[in-house]
């Protein structure tokens, strides 16, 4: 495995909270489900939970949407965030009826709204920003809106962020296009959610549980599992957040050659080759 240290040089992550991801390398910032305004969801929140801004603003040369949820997308704080000529990349629009459309729609009205500059990808594409390769790769998304999965190249690293996929069986296909990653950042909580708009309610997880999740790693031969979704949201019966998520990554881990770090909202971490 890869040594992992703290420091502020120029290739730099650091974990926003729930899915949130800011990456650093040669001057520019690249941001991934960055969100700052979590009140559509305030009902099921823990509101000790941070939800940290960019550590610039209006300097981020791109943003990442691994899918159009409120805790995923927040476009007014990507206008904070972004340069004038930065670029979203997102997946392609949710289609049905109003009800199909209810948990992207506000999304994809501030996204006009805050006139962000964006574009759609669609799997297995490829983008390049300043110092960034970027990869869209499938995902499933618990509730049947589009949703990616992204690979960052950067620094001579690669990351890998799940956004809030359920497991899948494009693992392998993932890993024999780009794998091995050095850090995946990945959902743990598998909650059962009871939300008006989805029912008859499926007693079935929207989410990875923590097995999978290791699972997950394991096949795509991770150095690193960051966890993230998790220990934010949980307010039965609406939203069920599955207990003792951390603990159960690590022990799924722990005969596997993938490490774990748990890193808060905040906490700036590098890679060392």
């Amino acid at each position: 495995m890869r040594k992992i240290m703290d420091n502020k040089e120029k290739v730099r992550m650091r974990r926003l909270g729930w899915a949130g991801v800011e990456i650093e390398c040669a001057g520019e910032t690249l941001l991934i489900d960055y969100v700052q305004d979590i009140s559509p969801l305030a009902v099921i929140r823990n509101p000790e939970e941070q939800f940290l801004a960019s550590s610039k603003t209006g300097v981020a040369s791109v943003a990442l949407l691994t899918h159009l949820h409120s805790d995923h997308a927040d476009p007014k704080a990507l206008s904070v965030a972004l340069s004038k000529d930065a670029i979203v990349f997102r997946p392609i629009e949710a289609r049905g009826s109003d009800a199909d459309m209810v948990l992207t729609k506000d999304a994809e009205i501030e996204l006009k709204k805050y006139e962000l500059r964006t574009e759609i990808v669609r799997e297995w594409e490829e983008r390049k920003v300043g110092p960034y390769r970027i990869f869209s790769v499938p995902a499933v998304d618990g509730f049947g809106d589009p949703q990616l999965s992204w690979i960052v190249e950067f620094g001579g690293f690669r990351i890998f962020h799940a956004g809030d996929t359920l497991y899948h069986g494009f693992w392998w296909k993932i890993f024999h296009r780009f794998g091995p990653f050095n850090i995946a950042f990945l959902p743990i909580n598998a909650p059962i959610v009871d939300f008006p708009s989805l029912r008859p309610m499926s007693p079935v997880e929207a989410v990875m549980t923590p097995e999978q999740a290791a699972a997950a790693a394991n096949i795509l031969r991770a150095d690193f599992v960051v966890p993230i979704h998790y220990g934010t949201m949980h307010q039965p019966p609406i939203y069920i957040e599955t207990p003792h998520a951390l603990e159960r990554l690590s022990a799924s881990l722990a005969d596997l050659d993938t490490g774990i770090m748990i890193k808060e909202p905040g906490d700036w971490f590098e890679l060392l080759k």
